[in-house]
């Protein structure tokens, strides 16, 4: 009867000590990879925008373009790869996000994924963008507080492109893909335009279903004329 005893109790620890490694891993260090990948992405970016910007000279830039007015047409999007940055003033003025082309799970543990057979950044259709509620750095933790009239501001280093969220957080299931439809239904969008889809899961720890908000570009500006109001503290 004790060998059954302690052997089930050093089971016990053991079970014990594996789930708390594994908790350690789901909560920190899943996180700080990602945090590290993400930093990269951005850094791969940023060289990347330098580089083109010393190669192709200053552009003539106004102080305001209209809407979904960019510069040229920028380079197709590669699978796995950064093209954009994202800012979300209402989730933290530090808050910064790589925006990878397609969704798959090993892109969006580098970032947020844009939907490829969605709309491309700024042009006419419906931006769709996912990212992790949890894991992988926690992109979407606070998607919850995110409210009408708050901006969601994009940049390709060559256009600050500045969304307006129309909706507050729609809850839906994962089957319901209309949520990134050019003119999504339920977004209450009755005509075509120019929109940003943000998707995330819910609940928090969970993926049963899925937070949708939606939102319209309001305006674009060239980085030459540098930060749009929006990022301005």
């Amino acid at each position: 009867m004790r060998v059954v005893v302690r052997t089930f109790s050093e089971l016990c620890i053991t079970v014990g000590t594996v789930i708390v490694l594994f908790v350690v891993y789901v909560l920190f260090w899943t996180g700080v990879k990602a945090d590290t990948a993400m930093d990269d992405q951005i850094a791969q970016l940023q060289d990347q925008w330098a580089r083109s910007a010393v190669a192709s000279g200053p552009r003539e830039a106004t102080a305001t373009e209209s809407p979904g007015a960019a510069p040229g047409k920028p380079a197709a999007y590669k699978d796995g790869r950064p093209f954009a940055v994202m800012y979300i003033p209402r989730l933290g003025f530090t808050w910064n996000k790589p925006v990878l082309e397609g969704t798959r799970t090993n892109t969006l543990k580098k970032g947020l994924g844009h939907y490829a057979s969605t709309a491309r950044l700024g042009e006419q259709g419906n931006f769709a963008v996912a990212g992790h509620r949890r894991t992988y750095g926690d992109p979407f933790k606070d998607f919850p507080r995110l409210r009408p009239g708050d901006a969601v501001v994009l940049t390709d280093g060559t256009t600050w492109f500045t969304y307006r969220i129309d909706t507050k957080p729609y809850r839906t299931l994962p089957r319901d893909t209309a949520v990134i439809d050019p003119v999504p239904k339920k977004s209450g969008y009755t005509r075509a335009g120019r929109y940003l889809t943000l998707t995330t899961c819910e609940p928090e720890w969970g993926h049963s279903h899925r937070l949708i908000v939606w939102a319209h570009l309001d305006a674009t500006e060239p980085v030459e004329a540098g930060k749009p109001e929006a990022l301005r503290r």
